[in-house]
């Protein structure tokens, strides 16, 4: 059996958010306080983790991205990637890169194949504004360390943003190449807690190209696939960038991802409205029967796409840190 959408779109990508907190506080995202967070027995064990994404690996999933929040908020991190690996699908990781200092390699032991950081500024003092913390020096210190304990290819993301980081661009791109690195940036969507995205103030990837093009020759390459990113050769390459342009170029035809929330709800799309609740199976005695028939079946209810253009659109009430990645 596979996860197969009414559109026939086979889904083998799983994210699972390991928990709604943050090391920062990215105004983007979120406001200074933060938000409501999850209550803390709602958060699924690692016991937990391990048998959804078993089912899943089951049912033909090849590869799990661990998100959040902040994934290595989560204590257990290295232990959750350890399990998850064990499975046979390849595990990778989105983080703010704080405390890859100390766990870039004991990641890298425990089976993780890949990391994108995120990095939208290289300036400390924008960067403390943006995140309104000031920890730059810190994600620094971990691109170096998860570069030396061998990750590759390493991905940088950026949410490129007009008026904060538009004239950044290039610089950051030019930073990910001296890194090894694959800089990758991102529109602003509609998934800010306070819900004040704004379209036609957002960065579109047209935009981001342009300002790209006069620093860098870009060749398009080929063969996309289920990728979220478009991504162009620089002069030549080997270097390259990308860019996910989710809002004004959406790659809904080709998603096969699943999403999992710390506190196990099943999501089919990043912008969904319903969510199908696993926790009931899991603290309840239910089977895996049981999980695969509400995995299925919110893939099945999957729409054509997210609709963002829609005069319909509604943006999820829950927020890029409660969704996961």
């Amino acid at each position: 059996m596979t996860l197969v959408d009414g559109f026939g779109r086979v889904h083998r990508d799983l994210r699972i958010s390991l928990t709604d907190k943050c090391s920062l506080r990215c105004t983007y995202c979120m406001p200074a306080e933060g938000v409501p967070w999850i209550e803390r027995d709602s958060i699924l064990t690692t016991d937990e983790l391990e048998r959804i994404a078993r089912v899943c690996v089951d049912l033909g999933v090849t590869s799990i991205r661990l998100t959040g929040g902040e994934p290595l908020v989560r204590k257990d991190a290295v232990e959750v990637v350890r399990r998850l690996a064990a499975l046979g699908p390849e595990v990778s990781m989105t983080t703010n890169g704080l405390r890859l200092a100390e766990l870039a390699q004991p990641l890298r032991e425990a089976g993780l194949a890949r990391l994108n950081i995120s990095i939208d500024t290289l300036d400390r003092e924008r960067f403390a504004q943006l995140t309104r913390r000031d920890r730059l020096d810190d994600v620094l210190a971990g691109i170096e360390a998860a570069r030396v304990a061998g990750f590759t290819p390493l991905k940088l993301n950026a949410v490129a943003m007009r008026g904060v980081n538009e004239d950044e661009l290039v610089d950051l791109v030019e930073f990910a190449v001296g890194q090894g690195a694959q800089l990758r940036f991102i529109e602003q969507m509609p998934l800010d807690a306070g819900h004040t995205w704004d379209r036609a103030a957002m960065l579109t990837g047209d935009e981001i190209l342009e300002r790209l093009r006069t620093r860098f020759r870009l060749e398009p390459i080929p063969g996309r696939g289920s990728s979220p990113a478009d991504t162009w050769t620089l002069d030549g390459g080997p270097g390259s960038v990308g860019v996910i342009a989710s809002v004004t170029a959406p790659f809904c035809a080709a998603c096969d991802r699943i999403r999992i929330t710390a506190d196990g709800h099943v999501r089919n799309c990043l912008f969904a409205r319903d969510e199908s609740d696993l926790v009931p199976v899991l603290r309840g005695g239910g089977s895996d029967e049981d999980l695969v028939r509400i995995i299925s079946g919110s893939i099945a209810a999957k729409r054509a796409g997210h609709g963002i253009d829609s005069p319909t659109f509604v943006q999820p009430d829950r927020p890029m840190s409660a969704i996961g990645g």
